[in-house]
């Protein structure tokens, strides 16, 4: 199954009012990383979908599928 992570981050950071490189440093990763995710240039790594779900989850947001 395939998810939508780059509506489900942009979705996050209006929730949180945050920005990229503040959603990157919560995340553990690269302001560069959140960029290309957001604009659907490259996924997530496993470990790091698992704290994305993790938020969304905690925020209500929904990950749909593709």
């Amino acid at each position: 199954m395939k998810y939508n992570y780059s509506k489900a981050l942009i979705e996050l950071r209006s929730k949180l009012d945050i920005s990229q490189t503040e959603l990157a440093s919560l995340l553990g990763v690269v302001f560069a990383s959140v960029n290309r995710w957001e604009n659907n240039r490259a996924t997530p790594t496993k470990i790091v979908r698992v704290r994305i779900e993790k938020m969304c989850k905690e925020n209500n947001i929904e990950i749909e599928n593709i």
